[in-house]
């Protein structure tokens, strides 16, 4: 095995980040060391490379970016049990404390004391990284790396879609980024009668589409409120899946629900909204949903089953780029365009 690596870095405050040659990462006695094979570009990693207000007021550089992955794991720690040289994995990026109430209880995906996988330590954006041993999920190794790199997002669309019935149920998701779009195939697959997929950017709609939309809706270019009711008889819909964070979009899919929906709520907004909680959640007996991240683990076996259901291969499509590592400054360029699905580095690639 080689001494150092490439790995993209944000070396100081400011936009950007640069490849670099530096040691490989040492392993503790519970950890493991994987070479990454590909890892998908996030919202989050273009926020700290833009190096927004939420990167400027969280991230401390030096760091590594990049928390999804899939590779072979090539060394563990001597206290490892959990898996083994040559298997193939992916990680849970929340490196949860294991000690504080939330933990106790096994609720480990709300825990007070989470750290994130590339954002507060570094990450895999790189050829190696060295993960826990509690984070490493070990992959089924007939999938393909690039689509075994985006189950970590995948399972907040899975969260998301699952936190309530599906079955022979109307689904409105708002918003198209890549876990809006995933959450269209997985309500599918769970028995959603009917999914709609609003967005105000064609690209993704059409992507929606291709991953089993029934209907598209362009705020921009209709009412949304109306097109709903008028497929749901004028109720609304059973279950809203809002992934956007859009303070117009989150208002809209209140009126769009029917008395009684479940609005499960994903998306974060860049601000604090204001909604009529009175005429449009209390008087209508709404049930709003908080969603963060995945269940540990449950969430991680409800992938796996799915990927084995033919997910996975639903899923193929929205993988629309596959770039080698030096080509990071590319995908944050179609991450802000929006023209692309979900863009993949693969260390391997060639540049």
């Amino acid at each position: 095995m080689p001494e150092t690596m490439r790995a993209i870095r944000k070396l100081a405050p400011g936009p950007g980040a640069q490849l670099q040659q530096i040691p490989i990462p040492a392993v503790g006695p519970r950890d493991v060391l994987v070479q990454v094979m590909a890892t998908s570009v996030c919202g989050t990693d273009y926020h700290i490379y833009a190096w927004d207000p939420w990167a400027a007021g969280r991230v401390k550089p030096p760091l590594t970016v990049g928390h999804e992955m899939a590779g072979e794991v090539v060394a563990v720690g001597a206290d490892v049990t959990a898996c083994k040289v040559g298997d193939y994995v992916s990680a849970e990026t929340h490196i949860v404390c294991n000690n504080c109430p939330r933990c106790h209880v096994g609720e480990y995906h709300l825990c007070e004391r989470t750290r994130i996988l590339g954002v507060d330590t570094n990450g895999c954006f790189a050829e190696y990284v060295a993960v826990p041993e509690q984070n490493i999920w070990i992959n089924d190794k007939d999938i393909p790396w690039d689509l075994q790199s985006i189950q970590e997002p995948l399972g907040n669309a899975v969260h998301t879609a699952m936190a309530g019935e599906l079955t022979a149920k109307s689904v409105l998701v708002t918003g198209c980024g890549p876990i809006g779009i995933m959450s269209v195939p997985v309500a599918k697959m769970a028995g959603a009668e009917v999914v709609m997929a609003m967005d105000v950017n064609e690209y993704r709609l059409g992507l929606a589409r291709e991953l089993g939309a029934d209907l598209l809706i362009n705020p921009t270019k209709e009412d949304p409120v109306e097109v709903v009711r008028k497929q749901t008889r004028g109720y609304g819909v059973d279950v809203v899946l809002e992934m956007s964070g859009n303070a117009g979009a989150i208002r809209q899919s209140l009126k769009a629900a029917r008395n009684g929906a479940r609005v499960s709520l994903l998306g974060l907004p860049s601000k604090p909204l204001e909604i009529d909680l009175a005429a449009d959640v209390i008087m209508r007996g709404l049930v709003l949903q908080g969603i963060t991240g995945r269940k540990m683990w449950q969430t991680w076996y409800q992938v796996r089953s799915l990927y084995r259901a033919g997910l996975a291969e639903r899923l193929k499509p929205l993988i629309t780029h596959r770039l080698p590592l030096e080509q990071v400054g590319t995908a944050m360029e179609l991450m802000a365009s929006a023209e692309c699905g979900k863009a993949v580095l693969m260390p391997g690639l060639k540049a």
